[in-house]
């Protein structure tokens, strides 16, 4: 259910150019990336052309920045995507979190502040150098915000690294204390991805453990907190479990909302600033597969949720998963985009999801811009359970990977492959989206649930890219099923818990259940709500072509069972197979998909999501890489045209 914004701020919304057109999101400005996705709006996009069609084969490395120095153990795998303004690269190093200054020409070293947080860190839910940092200019003064693995905000001098005294205490502004001074919030409540600043306010989200075995039904809330960006002073906290005497409250039955936590903001936030806006992705309640403890729709659980960045103050929510027993978690940040459709223009959102989905609204009114559907939705026979009779579906756009399972998504190579694939499914069940989790021994003789999309496939925190230009919007997709058994917990309140975070899938003498492709890159003509192209991620895995059973059969191009790290430019879209996939980098022509470009990329796989930036007339794409299959430590690589004389 949506809930309507301020008429004046509705028509503010609505002001169109001289040429009809919107204020449109812009991407990345001025030549640098001073947000973690090029803008706020999470596009992805810098309007930079030095690199064409033309010559993009010449790309080169032009310096690589080793992260094996910064921890000890080295990490080995890093999401960091780091930020560029005034010559300077700003990212996140090490297990410990450590904030680095680099130039942005050579990679040289600047500076280097690091943090020892002890137990705090040790116990953290979420440790690692995370996705990155905010930065802020207030004309002279220069931030950089990080939040720690320990769950402190810090405030740095972005041209020394100096922590900045009239911030908090020191530059630093304990997260604890601020949530409830009087409890040990130890191995509870941490982060993952980078603060945004909106305005003259710093946002926190936080993330927690994983949440298919906990040890209670009970947990720390995932409430969102807002900074003045100057001094450190807490402006506002919202609640994302609705607290007794708000709206949502009753949505949690049996007093429930009392108890039950998480409903955190692990992934990160988008904002329009023109609005004054920013958008929640708030994920699942405590306990990610059986919520019988929580009955109920559960708001603000795994909702969109647009707020008064000013304020914290709701303005409209939408809840795209009701009583989210999947660990469906909005994990996507939203893309915002201009568009028109059927000649009216529209300010939108665009919510990509691990459903395959893309749910399409108003910025401004929270509206659906197509129809999104309450349909109904599988029961479930877990004792004790609560489930939805419906859940919502976008009519339009089209999913873009498959959605549910049946027999017809099988291997089918051969005909021997598809016999042995039906066999292997025979003990689970399997079906339609939104199939519920079920006992590893039920009473039926089934060994639990098959759902497709799973809760690692679909859409992710690496999902998708905005094309201001065109009103395209690129998605990332992995399809990857997921296995959902549950048994009787032991020694919590929690009734089920699952078997394992991630229980192994049968496959085909080693080969995957599902039909290629397994990764994929779409692009959607946001303005039709279609697809305009599709394409795998990547070429063939050896381990599916050189497969014996495979031998002289014509394999098409399957991609690869990861998420692309996507990258746009005024012609061109960068991609990496990302984490899983092979170690290669493409530049894609983003009209059509097709591959002009590709390289082997050093030091692993892309682990981050790259960015572009111009510096002394040379135009850069940077990003993270590294590998635990092949132990080699985190490093940034940066590629750029051979200098000229």
């Amino acid at each position: 259910m949506a809930q309507s914004a301020l008429t004046s701020l509705l028509l503010a919304g609505l002001v169109a150019t001289p040429g009809g057109r919107l204020q449109a999101q812009r991407g990345a400005a001025g030549g640098e990336w001073r947000a973690y996705g090029g803008d706020n709006g999470q596009t992805r996009y810098a309007p930079l052309d030095q690199i064409t069609r033309d010559n993009v084969r010449d790309l080169r490395v032009a310096w690589t920045f080793r992260m094996d120095n910064f921890s000890s153990p080295a990490e080995l795998r890093s999401e960091t995507s780091p930020v560029m303004a005034n010559g300077r690269l700003l990212f996140t190093a090490g297990v410990t979190r450590a904030v680095v200054a680099a130039d942005a020409g050579t990679g040289e070293l600047r500076w280097v502040w690091k943090n020892d947080e002890g137990v705090r860190m040790q116990r953290a839910p979420r440790r690692g150098s995370g996705r990155g940092v905010a930065y802020w200019s207030g004309g002279r003064d220069e931030r950089v915000f990080t939040v720690t693995p320990g769950f402190r905000l810090v405030a740095l001098d972005a041209r020394t690294g100096r922590q900045v005294p009239g911030f908090g205490r020191d530059g630093v502004v304990d997260l604890f204390a601020e949530i409830d001074p009087t409890i040990d919030l130890t191995g509870t409540i941490g982060n993952t991805s980078p603060p945004v600043v909106v305005g003259d306010v710093v946002i926190v989200g936080p993330a927690h453990a994983q949440g298919a075995r906990p040890p209670s039904m009970r947990n720390t809330k995932g409430d969102v907190m807002a900074f003045d960006v100057r001094t450190g002073r807490k402006r506002w906290q919202f609640h994302t479990i609705a607290r007794r005497g708000e709206a949502g409250y009753e949505s949690w039955l049996d007093g429930s909302g009392e108890y039950s936590g998480n409903a955190g903001v692990w992934t990160p936030f988008t904002a329009d600033e023109e609005l004054g806006y920013v958008y929640l992705p708030v994920e699942a309640a405590t306990s990610e597969y059986y919520g019988g403890h929580r009955p109920g729709n559960n708001l603000y659980s795994s909702s969109l949720v647009a707020l008064d960045a000013r304020t914290g103050k709701r303005v409209w929510h939408f809840q795209l998963v009701h009583h989210d027993i999947w660990d469906y978690d909005i994990s996507s940040p939203p893309l915002l985009v201009d568009i028109t459709v059927d000649g009216t223009p529209i300010k939108a959102i665009v919510q990509p999801t691990k459903q395959a989905y893309l749910y399409v609204f108003d910025r401004v009114t929270g509206r659906p811009i197509w129809p999104i559907e309450e349909r109904p939705a599988p029961m479930s026979d877990v004792p004790g359970e609560w489930t939805s009779r419906t859940q919502p579906v976008p009519v339009k756009p089209a999913a873009f990977d498959r959605v549910g399972m049946t027999e017809d998504d099988l291997i089918d190579f051969t005909p021997e492959l598809r016999r042995k694939a039906i066999e292997a499914l025979r003990p689970y069940r399997f079906g339609p989206l939104y199939i519920p989790p079920s006992l590893m021994d039920a009473a039926d003789g089934t060994k639990g649930a098959i759902m497709m999309p799973g809760n690692r496939g679909g859409a992710n925190w690496n999902a998708g890219a905005v094309d201001p230009e065109t009103g395209y919007v690129y998605v990332a997709s992995v399809t990857r099923p997921t296995l959902l058994q549950l048994v009787k917990a032991g020694n919590t309140d929690v009734n089920f818990v699952a078997t394992a975070l991630a229980p192994p899938l049968p496959t085909v003498d080693g080969l995957p259940l599902q039909k290629p492709p397994y990764g994929r890159i779409v692009a959607f003509d946001m303005n039709k709500g279609e697809i305009a192209w599709q394409m795998a991620n990547g070429d063939t895995p050896p381990a599916i072509g050189n497969h014996p059973q495979l031998a002289g059969l014509q394999i098409p191009r399957t991609g690869s069972v990861s998420h692309a790290g996507l990258l746009l430019t005024r012609t061109l879209l960068f991609a990496g197979e990302g984490d899983g996939g092979l170690p290669m980098f493409r530049a894609h022509d983003k009209r059509t998909g097709e591959v002009l470009w590709e390289t082997q990329i050093p030091g692993g796989v892309q682990t981050g999501l790259p960015v572009t930036y111009m510096h002394n007339g040379r135009q850069f794409i940077v990003f993270a890489t590294g590998g635990t299959g092949t132990q080699t430590p985190a490093q940034l690589v940066a590629y750029a045209l051979p200098d000229r004389p």
